[in-house]
């Protein structure tokens, strides 16, 4: 079976172990203890949680189902377009799109935004 350390798990949900340790603790993330005595996480459980979590989430009615919700690092506007960068986690995420979009999310450094992604090609890599 998988499993994941503190830090590890943390690193895959973009948050900081000490707060998966405050799920571990208050008994919202299922954890146990390896032979040498560090918490892990099996990925079930793991996977679970990122579930039922999501499904706390706002609905919305959108066929949509991959959000990150991230900080705007970045943008660069033109006469017609615009370049969005965000930080959404350990995840560097770009949008082009019309300046008039922008400027009505009144999108700028700092504000707090969430990434949508709808494609027909998505590229899924696992490290060997």
């Amino acid at each position: 079976m998988t499993t994941f350390r503190i830090g590890e798990a943390a690193a895959l949900l973009g948050v900081s172990p000490d707060t998966v340790r405050r799920w571990v603790d208050g008994g919202r993330l299922p954890a146990a203890r390896d032979a040498h005595g560090h918490r892990i996480v099996p990925a079930a459980e793991l996977a679970a949680f990122v579930r039922a979590e999501a499904g706390q989430a706002e609905l919305r009615a959108s066929s949509a189902r991959n959000r990150m919700r991230g900080i705007v690092t970045e943008v660069v506007r033109d006469g017609v377009m615009a370049q969005v960068e965000m930080q959404a986690g350990p995840f560097r995420v770009v949008s082009l799109m019309s300046r008039e979009a922008a400027d009505e999310l009144g999108l700028a450094p700092g504000v707090v935004a969430e990434a949508v992604v709808k494609s027909t090609n998505v590229v899924v890599e696992v490290a060997e």
